[in-house]
């Protein structure tokens, strides 16, 4: 079977940390393993200059966008400026084909302004906000999320939210366990959900500077098959109910009940593509009441059944 072709966009004034993270990502991060086809594709011609003077020839032009599987714009120099008409055109007819388009940080910019993301959601950096809802009034920006995939549009929020939606696109084709890889590899989180805040007070927070929240947190990862209530966790910090739940919303940027589901699903995720455990044991494990409310959140969640991801993963027969 072919390898997923990705072609990354590069224009004049890129940015080296943006333009980056997906041939990082994409590109040969483990050694040995060849996970898609990369290409470089400039977006302008001629040679290419960052926004630090680095300079860059792309071997490819648009024209490799007619076949790719993925394209990623990873930045765009300037909100005030409309992209080329030809590069607009070369995405919506990759869309209309079937590709998956992605726009990374201010490369949302880039989706909007070729209408793709009219009456989609979308997430771009903070910062921009105002900027893009003026500009772009038909769009649904959601700011508050890492990123946001919708009709095979993938957006997301800035600078180092940019690894977490690649990362999710290596989930989605290869799984947890690859994806997991990579991240250790590149030494990041191994996940954080598209739908996690933007930590505008506190950008890419690991963890919290309150050692109680971390401590917790370390808890609650290596207890999730538990039963948790607010109050019990409140005096496990040591903190009043009310105290807790707002310290625990500013740290992970999600209440408590959607954390545990998030953990308790991609823990799932995990053993589903590395055990033979039936989806009863799974459930029990990873804290759900039972196989029932797995599946009912797992299909929520990623609009597959757990059988049919263990299938896609692990290609083999398991007893459910």
């Amino acid at each position: 079977m072919s390898l997923p072709t990705v072609a990354v966009v590069a224009f004049n004034h890129f940015s080296p940390f943006h333009f980056s993270v997906p041939c990082i990502v994409f590109g040969n991060v483990l050694a040995g393993t060849k996970l898609f086809d990369l290409r470089i594709c400039a977006g302008e011609e001629g040679q290419l200059h960052s926004d630090i003077g680095l300079q860059i020839q792309p071997d490819h032009g648009l024209d490799e966008l007619g076949s790719a599987d993925i394209i990623v714009i990873p930045f765009w120099r300037a909100p005030s400026e409309r992209p080329s008409q030809k590069l607009l055109d070369s995405l919506n007819q990759a869309h209309e084909r079937g590709a998956l388009i992605v726009g990374l940080c201010l490369g949302t910019y880039v989706l909007a302004y070729a209408g793709l993301l009219d009456n989609q959601r979308a997430s771009t950096h903070w910062e921009f906000e105002q900027d893009f809802v003026s500009r772009f009034p038909d769009v649904i920006l959601d700011t508050n999320a890492l990123y946001i995939e919708s009709n095979r549009l993938i957006t997301s929020a800035g600078t180092a939210a940019g690894l977490d939606c690649c990362l999710h696109l290596v989930r989605q084709f290869y799984g947890s366990k690859t994806a997991n890889k990579i991240a250790r590899r590149l030494v990041v989180p191994p996940h954080r959900e598209g739908g996690q805040a933007q930590f505008i007070e506190q950008p890419v927070p690991v963890s919290t500077q309150d050692a109680r929240i971390n401590q917790l947190l370390d808890y609650l990862g290596q207890n999730l098959n538990a039963h948790h209530d607010l109050d019990s966790l409140a005096a496990w910090v040591n903190m009043s109910r009310r105290s807790f739940t707002r310290h625990f919303l500013k740290a992970t940027g999600e209440t408590v009940g959607d954390w545990l589901i998030a953990q308790r699903l991609r823990r799932s995720q995990l053993l589903l593509e590395t055990t033979s455990y039936s989806i009863e044991r799974i459930a029990e494990l990873v804290g759900f009441q039972s196989a029932v409310s797995l599946r009912q959140h797992f299909k929520t969640k990623f609009e597959i059944s757990p059988k049919e991801w263990r299938r896609n993963f692990r290609g083999e027969e398991v007893i459910l």
